[in-house]
């Protein structure tokens, strides 16, 4: 027992080495990550307009005009949104309004019935609940007269809430097949998603989570070794921007902590 505590121990500290280190640049590169769907569906709405267009067009059969205005909200609205995230400017509407985003998406693209993108979709708002969780000052309250119970605000349970749905991300992830370096990566995945989950050695398990869903994601989703023609890059593209984004949610959680509603908050008061 005494190793592997101190094997946590020095993982620990060198967790927090790293927060010391990059306190002051670490929620720009979270917001910059966070944004980076929005940011690239946005651009791609505007390089893809007709066929955007025209698919929506045809699977809702709403008509041009319906469908032009659905693609110029999507466009607008996720540039508008990331603009006022990366100036810190207005950021509990930008949030707002990126969530009426996904809601659109996803009834317009049928997500709702496809399990993967449904929980991908989740992950996403999870990450700009955390957002929205940073940027509610203590003392100006969008919640003003909401009860709390034992001191916890409601920002500690939008943390909360972050963090459960950006383990809906990895839940993707696992594979449940009979390999050993499967296995092996299944059960480190699900440990690491319990621990952020309930929030116990939370920092140091997110970093981790952030370390293992950039490697899968630069090899899994590498849309740049794909000629951009094929149907494939588009896929590819999305997915990595998107997987991008959990991971910008996840530096968020290590900026921020887990909030009251955790292990790590409780752990303070035995």
């Amino acid at each position: 027992m005494a190793p592997s505590r101190d094997l946590m121990g020095a993982a620990e500290d060198l967790a927090d080495q790293f927060l010391r280190v990059t306190k002051h640049y670490l929620p720009h590169l979270a917001h910059l990550c966070l944004i980076s769907t929005f940011l690239e569906d946005g651009i791609r709405m505007w390089f893809q307009w007709n066929e955007q267009r025209d698919y929506i067009n045809l699977s809702w059969g709403s008509g041009a005009l319906l469908a032009t205005l659905f693609v110029f909200i999507n466009m607008c609205g996720q540039l508008a949104g990331c603009v006022l995230v990366l100036a810190r400017k207005f950021v509990p509407y930008a949030c707002f309004g990126l969530f009426g985003i996904i809601f659109m998406q996803t009834i317009a693209y049928s997500i709702l019935w496809d399990l993967k993108f449904l929980m991908r979709n989740l992950a996403l708002g999870g990450g700009l609940l955390l957002l929205l969780a940073e940027s509610r000052s203590e003392g100006k309250s969008m919640f003003a007269g909401v009860p709390t119970m034992d001191d916890i605000s409601p920002r500690q349970y939008m943390q909360l809430g972050g963090r459960l749905l950006l383990v809906l991300m990895f839940m993707t992830l696992l594979h449940f097949e009979l390999h050993v370096f499967t296995i092996f990566q299944d059960i480190f995945g699900m440990a690491l998603i319990i621990l952020v989950a309930i929030g116990f050695k939370t920092k140091l398990a997110a970093l981790t989570l952030v370390a293992w869903l950039f490697i899968i994601n630069m090899i899994q989703n590498a849309f740049w070794d794909i000629p951009t023609y094929r149907p494939l890059h588009d896929f590819l593209k999305y997915d990595f921007f998107q997987t991008m984004s959990v991971i910008g949610g996840l530096l968020l959680v290590v900026a921020l902590g887990p909030g009251g509603v955790s292990m790590d908050e409780h752990k303070k008061k035995w």
